[in-house]
């Protein structure tokens, strides 16, 4: 045996300093999102609430915010192991070691108005004028969509307020939010029962509009007393209109669109035919139809305008970082509506606040388009944050860009945005939208043949119509379906039993 493998291997000591809050707050904090939603700004949302704490308990409420927050960082864990996170690197300070009931009674205490605050203080747009993928134009691109699949405990209590029926396993919530595209940032959010429906929960939101905004939604926004009250606004409007609506043409224009008026809105009709053609040879064809107020045909192209309406599919994956990568399909906690509006409003406050983050650290290295900052590793990165208790009070020149989470997500940035095709399968088989049409896309994302890198996110090639009225495509007929057994086996007597 070699001599030097008879040496003990060589250690490291690391040694390093934590800085939190004094006394009984220690316990509250985020980490390094800490910087984002510092003391200063729970302490006072706290107040304007009128939610402090009468007296000094062992739980204050700051302490109350900040758990409420990490809950939604360590969705998988109970109360007491989201304690155990927050306090893991606190041990030479003397913290209580409440029980499960003690941490939700500080729920109870801390109530719904400080979380709902906190995000709005959080919300808006976050990307400055020069920030890549942000603007068309001088207009800041935003969308407006909606999101049912987020799961609550099927209590009686939260069956009879979002008046849900047996038939599912969980009540769902609505969840309306009007999204910056270009960086995913929430604007404004609204949730509630499902019966209001898409276009009632946007109409919550419309005074979030500005005149220096152009707003994309999809076809479910289709309706004219929702393009008048946006068109109030001042706001200019691309978006997705049903097919078999009868406008009547005005003006036809040369780059194949035309002009119209719906409600008495001057709008600008452009009907498309999209062919995707995949790597594996796939092709497929769908029309689409867009309605917008920017008439300006020599301005605005209509090839252009259709090749940007592809920008609202980024607010899918917004909803994706919420319930996939932060929730990961679960379910709420909380079993009462107040509990479940708490709950998401922490939910979107801690999602915006990795965002800023996500956009600060773009907006650092100029021409870094914030698609391509990893959502996964930001949330990763911050609950070990959480952890190790680190840059919870900034030092230097105090800017979280200086953070662990900046530094990651500028070493993993993301490629350039591939051109794919989506599936848009639905899955569900109580989906209302179970039964259309199989409209001759893959099973599963493929590349699209010959990509074009100049469109930033585009997912199809498009070629807008030279005529009025695209050339109707052929259903494709459904497969016959198959015939029942006549003669099941489960029908069929065992042949003992058969037997004499």
């Amino acid at each position: 045996m070699p001599f030097h493998s008879r040496l003990p291997p060589a250690l490291a000591a690391i040694t390093r300093s934590v800085t939190v809050a004094a006394g009984r707050f220690a316990g509250g904090h985020l980490g390094e999102l800490t910087v984002v939603v510092p003391f200063e700004l729970v302490d006072a949302v706290l107040e304007e609430t009128r939610s402090v704490q009468r007296r000094l308990r062992d739980l204050p409420s700051r302490v109350g915010v900040y758990f409420l927050l990490a809950m939604c960082l360590f969705p998988e864990g109970g109360y007491r192991t989201v304690w155990d996170k927050l306090t893991a690197s606190l041990t030479g300070i003397p913290l209580p070691a409440p029980t499960a009931k003690a941490l939700r009674d500080l729920r109870r205490r801390v109530g719904v108005a400080p979380m709902r605050m906190l995000f709005d203080v959080l919300a808006g747009p976050l990307a400055q004028p020069s920030t890549p993928g942000v603007r068309f134009g001088r207009y800041r691109m935003v969308s407006f969509d909606g999101c049912t699949s987020q799961k609550v405990p099927a209590t009686a209590r939260n069956r009879a307020w979002l008046r849900a029926t047996a038939h599912y396993a969980y009540p769902m919530l609505e969840l309306m939010t009007l999204v910056e595209t270009g960086t995913r940032a929430v604007i404004g959010a609204v949730f509630g029962p499902t019966e209001l429906g898409e276009t009632g929960y946007a109409c919550k939101l419309l005074h979030l509009l500005r005149p220096d905004m152009l707003v994309l939604w999809d076809r479910g926004f289709d309706s004219n007393d929702f393009l008048v009250k946006v068109c109030a606004t001042n706001a200019q409007v691309l978006g997705r209109s049903r097919s078999n609506r009868r406008i009547p043409v005005l003006t036809r224009l040369g780059d194949g669109s035309y002009l119209a008026v719906i409600a008495g809105i001057p709008v600008r009709i452009i009907d498309a035919q999209i062919t995707v053609t995949c790597i594996g040879g796939t092709v497929f064809t769908a029309s689409y139809r867009l309605v917008t107020t920017l008439t300006d045909a020599r301005r605005y192209p209509a090839a252009t305008l259709v090749a940007l309406y592809h920008q609202r599919w980024e607010h899918e994956s917004a909803y994706y970082a919420l319930r996939h990568t932060i929730m990961a399909g679960r379910v709420l906690r909380s079993g009462d509506p107040v509990g479940v509006e708490q709950e998401m409003w922490a939910l979107l406050g801690l999602y915006q606040a990795l965002r800023i983050v996500m956009v600060d650290a773009a907006e650092s290295r100029p021409g870094t388009d914030p698609d391509r900052c990893s959502f996964a590793i930001a949330f990763h990165t911050a609950r070990d944050q959480v952890v190790t208790a680190d840059g919870v009070v900034p030092t230097g020149t105090g800017s979280c860009l200086l953070g662990r989470i900046g530094v990651r997500i500028l070493g993993h940035l993301l490629p350039p945005r591939r051109q794919r095709v989506s599936t848009r399968k639905v899955k569900s088989p109580m989906s209302r939208y179970n039964e259309r049409l199989d409209d001759g896309r893959p099973d599963t994302s493929r590349p699209r043949h010959q990509p074009r890198p100049r469109h930033r996110s585009a997912r199809h090639r498009t070629t807008p119509a030279p005529n009025h009225f695209p050339p109707r495509q052929p259903h494709r007929p459904r497969p016959a379906p198959t015939p029942p057994d006549p003669d099941p086996a489960r029908h069929r007597p065992h042949p003992l039993v058969a037997s004499p």
